[in-house]
């Protein structure tokens, strides 16, 4: 059987997150304290006990999903044995989530990963004031079609330069786009008219994945260049291509695009099951992404692992 792992993105995180991880296996509180110490804050203490409005702060969540995650893979090589070279064929990350899989195939020092996480959670909410910029969820639309629906909400707001873009195409049926909010709800009225069957403002203090966070890409291509990036074991499957990435330089180059540019889930699902995947592994806090692959890859095993019940359950070397 062949088996992608693949790591969540911002939304998933929710207070006690990794808690029950941490109780149970010393190697997973191990790595909560390797993320603190890194960061010079008890991230894990936010983790297990909130407060939610702290949490979800794009500074802090953007670390504390990949601590979860990295938490979970570390309780698998452990306590069953897990070889990431052996039993992994790829794998794959939403956003923030490809730097947990570049830190899971020893790409990226972990220390590094929690600390560049936090930077480019803060240069994302620097580079645009709070309000100004905006999401929302396009149900029912392809990525052609959001595409559509986004020119249009931007041409129409041109003599205020303003700006929409197609920030994730994250399965059929489901992109989202992002830009200055003005831009944004013109585009949930314009989607109606392209077939939407519905249009969801998301509550995101940053306009992810789109050209205003071009100030936060500078940060984060600063940041990389004085971090040791190394090939990694297993190929992953870049946000920005939907193709596997390997050389360290090619990494980093696509870390600072992944900050403006779009999001190819779906691509990256189809390469999966078109690679002869079988199963796919959601490798952390909530299950977004098993939702997505069964949508997108029916015929692809998918499911998540985040806690201790998840980790008695399986059976992955078997």
């Amino acid at each position: 059987m062949m088996r992608a792992f693949v790591f969540p993105g911002q939304g998933s995180q929710a207070v006690g997150m990794g808690r029950d991880l941490a109780g149970a296996f010393p190697a997973a509180r191990r790595l909560f304290d390797e993320v603190d110490d890194a960061l010079s804050q008890s991230l894990s203490r936010l983790m297990f006990e909130g407060p939610e409005s702290k949490l979800t702060l794009t500074e802090n969540a953007q670390p504390a999903l990949m601590a979860a995650s990295l938490a979970v893979l570390r309780v698998l090589e452990v306590e069953l044995g897990l070889d990431v070279r052996r039993d992994i064929a790829y794998v794959a990350g939403h956003s923030l989530g490809e730097y947990s899989a570049l830190a899971a195939v020893r790409s990226l020092a972990v220390g590094d990963a929690a600390r560049l996480l936090k930077l480019r959670g803060e240069a994302m909410q620097r580079a645009v004031p709070v309000g100004e910029g905006a999401m929302a969820a396009l149900i029912g639309l392809d990525a052609e079609t959001a595409k559509i629906v986004a020119l249009k909400a931007t041409c129409a707001g041109v003599d205020h330069d303003e700006v929409c873009a197609v920030a994730n195409d994250n399965g059929p049926g489901q992109a989202v786009v992002s830009g200055h909010r003005s831009a944004v709800e013109r585009a949930v009225a314009i989607a109606r008219e392209h077939g939407a069957r519905r249009s969801v403002m998301l509550p995101v203090s940053a306009p992810f994945h789109s050209p205003l966070l071009a100030p936060a890409a500078d940060v984060m291509a600063a940041a990389l260049a004085k971090v040791t990036l190394s090939r990694p074991l297993v190929p992953v499957i870049a946000n920005v291509t939907a193709h596997p990435v390997h050389d360290p330089d090619d990494i980093g180059e696509l870390l600072v695009r992944q900050v403006t540019e779009m999001v190819r889930w779906r691509e990256t699902v189809l390469f999966l099951a078109n690679s002869g995947i079988d199963e796919v592994i959601e490798v952390g806090t909530g299950r977004v992404l098993t939702g997505l692959v069964k949508r997108t890859a029916p015929d692809v095993v998918a499911r998540a692992l985040g806690t201790p019940a998840d980790i008695a359950a399986l059976h992955l070397l078997a």
